[in-house]
């Protein structure tokens, strides 16, 4: 608060808190008459001032920060501000409040506002069962996403979504809805769901399925086009999913999660839903023209580096198909041999060797034979199949044959 002044008399008063004022366009004479035309203004009457207590009063000061009072309440706030100091404090404090309200503001929210807020929750009372850290990747999209649907209408579930991806070396196009697309989580999601014994949402006996079959089977399976009311036991499979490894312990990291075609490590398998669920968010986001920024560094790292690790054995897979070129330089396990070097930059970039000619060998830097230069978010892109490996904007020196085939490979790691 400012000093207060002295009165006539030499007291100390609080200073007077004006109420809201009009503009000066309120008074302004938009006609462009002259003064001597115009017409003398009305007098203004002066309002009622009732008299009040303290209590109803103090009552109405939020009222009065909010405009939201009669001319002759305000009238009776702003005279008893002007002598009482603990209302006066109470009244900028509301002003301040009420100014926080503005509509026109940015509503868009940091995406690691909630890590800060939930590392400021653990800090002053841990969890008695913590999440482990390599479900929080998971956790982070799935409460993103979950925003996201929260704050759409009901019309907006029925939008118009592509889905895109790559098969045998060629573009593959999907029309779905909103609704749709979290079927789809829905669905894939239930083969980590069976993996930890939890219920299916297709169904308990449900034959062995790809993922894209997963999919084709629950939408024919709905008795009507989905809507907002999938989002319920979308967002309960997942919290069911996070609360069942927390509480498993350590060993459930290494259970193996089938996906039909091949199968993966639960700890790498949710780690692939969190990537999923990140891309499908941003599908959905364009439907709806809604804001939505990538993953965290940390996250975004993390899902990265499942990739490069994934790679040799998509390479090794197609060059038995003849989609890649053969083998130059056969190595024993574990040792050292032909490599690509990977550069990912930005947020959640990093530097990795991919081993060229055999799964089992470790991508080495003094052996590698090419770079490949990409910007985050665009591999991602590359490895989800929504860009092909000729329009990805990546750097690249040495060897042609290997970096169009990691590329290739890269896209071969997308699907429904």
């Amino acid at each position: 608060m400012t000093p207060a002044d002295d009165g006539a008399d030499g007291v100390a008063r609080v200073p007077r808190i004006p109420g809201p004022r009009r503009s000066a366009d309120d008074h302004a004479d938009l006609t462009g008459r002259t003064p001597e035309e115009r017409e003398p203004e009305e007098p203004v009457e002066e309002p009622d001032v009732p008299v009040l207590s303290h209590g109803v009063l103090k009552s109405l000061l939020g009222a009065w920060a909010l405009s939201a009072c009669s001319a002759g309440e305000t009238a009776a706030v702003e005279a008893h501000l002007t002598e009482c100091g603990p209302c006066a404090d109470e009244a900028l404090r509301l002003r301040d409040a009420v100014a926080l309200l503005h509509r026109d503001r940015d509503l868009d929210l940091d995406p690691l506002l909630r890590s800060r807020v939930l590392e400021n929750c653990l800090g002053r009372r841990p969890a008695r069962i913590p999440i482990p850290g390599w479900v929080t990747p998971y956790d982070a999209e799935t409460a993103r996403l979950d925003a996201l649907l929260r704050d759409i209408g009901e019309s907006e579930w029925h939008a118009p979504v592509r889905l895109k991806w790559y098969e045998e070396d060629r573009p593959v196009r999907r029309k779905a809805t909103v609704a749709g697309v979290i079927g789809h989580l829905f669905a894939v999601d239930g083969l980590v769901a069976g993996a930890l014994g939890l219920d299916d949402p297709l169904g308990a006996g449900t034959p062995e399925l790809s993922p894209s079959e997963r999919t084709e089977a629950f939408w024919s399976g709905l008795e009507r086009p989905p809507g907002r009311a999938l989002r319920e036991p979308w967002r309960d499979q997942s919290h069911a999913l996070i609360r069942t490894v927390s509480f498993a312990g350590r060993g459930v990291a290494d259970l193996t999660v089938t996906y039909k075609d091949f199968a993966l490590p639960l700890r790498d398998s949710l780690l692939e839903r969190a990537f999923e669920c990140w891309l499908h968010a941003d599908d959905i986001a364009h439907a709806v023209a809604y804001p939505y920024d990538p993953p965290c560094g940390a996250h975004l790292h993390e899902m990265i580096d499942l990739a490069p690790r994934l790679l040799p054995a998509a390479l090794a897979g197609r060059r038995r198909s003849g989609l890649a070129a053969p083998a130059r330089q056969l190595v024993a396990a574990g040792a050292p041999g032909r490599s690509l070097h990977l550069e990912v930059e930005g947020a959640g970039g990093g530097h990795w060797y991919i081993a060229l000619d055999s799964p089992a060998a470790v991508g080495d830097p003094d052996q590698a034979v090419a770079q490949v230069a990409m910007e985050g978010v665009e591999f991602c892109q590359l490895v989800a199949g929504r860009v092909s490996p000729e329009e990805a904007a990546a750097g690249q020196d040495g060897d042609r044959e290997a970096i169009r085939d990691v590329l290739a490979a890269a896209a071969s790691l997308s699907r429904l």
